[in-house]
């Protein structure tokens, strides 16, 4: 006979939920007070619509891991700007919520007082290694915290697309394009 979960001395599922419930606050927290205090301007970044200047120090840290293996480093290292274009251009078209969120999760991973604690990052992203990304990202996808699983899956589905976005990705996966009409 299997105890119930309330039986074995581990976490119960009420620990569970409270834990989730608090790192979800926190998380809402850091990312409402960032914005109320200026630490993240909502003004865009020259040359973007919404990427802001916060914001490009991580994407252009975390595209490359993100990107390993679906072209040689030399040709997403050339193409990391451009894949910002395409993720500011895919940002342009979710919805109001959907694109709050998304500021939210990148004002948490910004701010140095919540991008230690979750993601293992101490110093700035310019200075952060590949290890230390993979690790972050790799903690995300594997946590109990069902926030920083949704937060890990939004920001690899929203590097893929803007990379896929890009003609010149098409080869390596072998796609020959949109068919001519």
């Amino acid at each position: 006979m299997n105890p119930s979960l309330t039986e074995t001395p581990g976490m119960s599922r009420r620990g569970i939920l409270k834990i989730g419930l608090c790192a979800s606050a926190f998380l809402a927290t850091a990312g409402l007070g960032a914005s109320l205090s200026g630490c993240s301007s909502s003004t865009p970044a020259s040359g973007f619509a919404l990427l802001r200047n916060s914001d490009l120090p991580f994407l252009r840290a975390v595209i490359p891991v993100l990107l390993e293996g679906a072209a040689t480093a030399e040709v997403v290292a050339a193409g990391i700007e451009d894949t910002l274009k395409k993720l500011d251009y895919s940002l342009q078209h979710l919805s109001p919520q959907m694109f709050k969120l998304t500021q939210q999760l990148f004002d948490v991973l910004g701010m140095a007082v919540t991008r230690g604690p979750l993601t293992g990052v101490w110093g700035s992203w310019e200075n952060a290694s590949s290890d230390q990304i993979r690790r972050f990202l790799h903690r995300w996808e594997n946590s109990y915290l069902n926030l920083l699983r949704m937060g890990q899956g939004s920001l690899l589905k929203l590097v893929i697309m803007a990379w896929y976005f890009r003609p010149e990705s098409w080869a390596h996966c072998g796609y020959p394009g949109p068919p001519k009409i």
